[in-house]
C-alpha cells in the first residue's frame, strides 16, 4: 500500500510540471502557428521554408520507399537516412560477395 501512494504521489507531482504543447500540425496550415513561439523553442527556419505548396521546402527532403517506409536527405550530396530494413534491398542489389 505505501508503494502504491508512493507511487501515486510521484505520478501527481510529475505530472503538474510536465507540460505538452499544440501535437502535430496540418502541413498546410503551418502558417496559422504562432512563429514567434516556434523561434523561442530553438526553430530557425521560417514556416515558408517548412512547408510551401509552390516552393522548395524542408517536405521536398522527405522520401517514401515501397509505401511504408521514410527517409530524409541529409546533404547536397544526396546522402539518405533512413531505417536499415527499409534500405535493405537496395542495398543488396547493389553488393555482391566480392565488395
Amino acid at each position: 500500500m505505501k508503494k502504491f501512494v508512493l507511487i501515486f504521489l510521484s505520478f501527481l507531482i510529475s505530472s503538474s510540471i510536465v507540460k505538452a504543447d499544440e501535437g502535430m500540425w496540418l502541413p498546410i496550415l503551418i502558417n496559422k502557428l504562432k512563429n514567434v513561439d516556434l523561434e523561442k523553442m530553438g526553430l530557425q527556419l521560417s514556416p515558408e521554408e517548412l512547408y510551401s505548396v509552390n516552393n522548395a521546402s524542408l517536405k521536398d527532403a522527405i522520401v517514401s520507399f515501397n509505401g511504408y517506409c521514410t527517409g530524409e536527405i541529409i546533404s547536397s550530396e544526396g546522402l539518405l537516412l533512413t531505417n536499415h530494413h527499409c534500405g535493405y534491398d537496395a542495398i543488396q542489389s547493389h553488393s555482391s560477395v566480392q565488395s
